[in-house]
């Protein structure tokens, strides 16, 4: 059998654009990008999904891949799978900034642990509200509808150099402030609780100073705060819940899915 260089170079591009976008994807997603994930294991699901869904993808464009028109495609694609994973991780960052919020109210914003995602030291509470969310995200196959936005997106976005536009780009960042007014919203109900009882125990200390009541407040507040957390988890849930959905909305207009 006889292969001529060109032939052999699109048939390269054919496989290498779109496993750029699928493992762009998963270098940012949520849960599998963290660091007890072993890279090779996102290599490997990156080249089974390439191959998987690779005699169902349109005819790539006749670019050459190592010209610098095939750099820039490839740079898009990366860009545009990189986006749809950031996305999830904006959503994941409004419960870590809820229980961050929630912790420091508690008072306990000194009991910190290293976030297997971030690599910086977090609250123990806000690694207790995204370990839940992993739970919820995986317990709804959120990863499998990723996977399967992913493999749509080659219809809707065919590889080119203009995948990725100014209008998605700015969809992100207007969503960003997701992050702190969905955070502050679902922290709300556990700080608001958390601030009357800290001004009762401020008002009772003016009126008796030699009662001390600081002292015996600090664990009060905390048994509060983790009585609260345990009352309103399956609400805060329920609110993440309705954050991921439109998550994935804005994911389907960046990707043009219907």
């Amino acid at each position: 059998m006889n292969f001529r260089e060109d032939e052999l170079i699109a048939y390269l591009a054919s496989f290498v654009w779109p496993f750029m976008r699928v493992s762009a994807m998963f270098i940012s997603i949520p849960v599998l990008s963290v660091k007890a994930v072993p890279a090779r294991l996102r290599v490997m699901l990156s080249l089974l999904i390439t191959f998987v869904i690779m005699p169902t993808l349109p005819a790539m464009p006749a670019i050459d891949l190592f010209s610098s028109q095939g750099w820039l495609v490839t740079i898009h694609q990366l860009m545009l799978g990189i986006s749809t994973g950031f996305i999830l991780q904006m959503v994941f960052s409004i419960m870590l900034f809820a229980g961050q919020t929630i912790a420091y109210g508690m008072g306990l914003g000194f009991a910190s642990m290293v976030d297997p995602a971030t690599g910086v030291q977090t609250p123990v509470i806000a690694q207790l509200f995204v370990i839940a969310s992993s739970l919820l995200f995986l317990a709804v196959d959120g990863h499998l509808l990723l996977i399967e936005m992913i493999a749509q997106s080659f219809t809707t976005l065919p590889v080119t150099t203009g995948s990725l536009d100014k209008a998605g780009l700015w969809g992100m960042i207007t969503w960003s402030s997701q992050i702190f007014a969905g955070g502050v919203l679902l922290a709300l109900p556990v700080m608001a609780t958390l601030l009357f009882v800290n001004i009762s125990f401020g008002i009772a200390s003016k009126a008796a100073p030699q009662l001390q009541l600081f002292g015996v407040g600090f664990p009060i507040t905390i048994l509060l705060g983790m009585l609260l957390i345990w009352i309103g988890l399956s609400t805060m849930l329920e609110g993440f819940a309705d954050k991921l959905h439109e998550g994935f909305i804005l994911i389907s207009q960046l990707l043009r899915i219907s």
